[in-house]
């Protein structure tokens, strides 16, 4: 693809099906130990939940799109840290199977630091799953760095 025709624009109501046709793609690197089922539940319902989130101001969803086709998403919202601070949030980055590692994470990673910096945020943050190392080293790329390490230990 040619990064030139793809256009980033916001998120709207009418994208609801394209983007959880691509929604899938966001379960892809969760640890093992969850259940799958509901790992695709807990991430259809937060993209079928755009149509009322992306209307909030602390919310940005912008998508991708190439030939009139939506060929990704990424959302950004306003959280507090505990010091206090706000600062961007990308709760969501994902690109379609077909327009992987063709720049296309990196454009959307690049408008959602650019809205962050017009919202005034000196910080972007993210969390992503250990397992999913692909994910970990494309923002290592981009100068991302951890910040910290999430445990966990089954109890049953």
């Amino acid at each position: 693809m040619d990064r030139a025709d793809m256009e980033i624009r916001r998120y709207r109501p009418t994208d609801l099906t394209a983007v959880l046709g691509i929604a899938p793609r966001l379960t892809e690197g969760v640890a093992a130990w969850h259940e799958p089922q509901r790992v695709l539940d807990a991430v259809t319902g937060w993209v079928g939940a755009y149509p009322e989130t992306a209307a909030r101001d602390s919310v940005a969803v912008f998508l991708p799109e190439d030939a009139g086709a939506v060929i990704g998403l990424i959302g950004v919202s306003e959280r507090r840290h505990f010091t206090g601070e706000t600062e961007g949030y990308v709760g969501e980055l994902v690109v379609s199977s077909t327009s992987a590692r063709q720049g296309v994470g990196r454009a959307l990673m690049g408008a959602a630091e650019d809205s962050a910096r017009q919202r005034g945020h000196g910080r972007v943050t993210l969390d992503t799953g250990w397992d999913n190392a692909t994910a970990r080293e494309f923002y290592a790329a981009l100068g991302y760095e951890a910040e910290g390490v999430r445990l966990s230990k089954p109890v049953h």
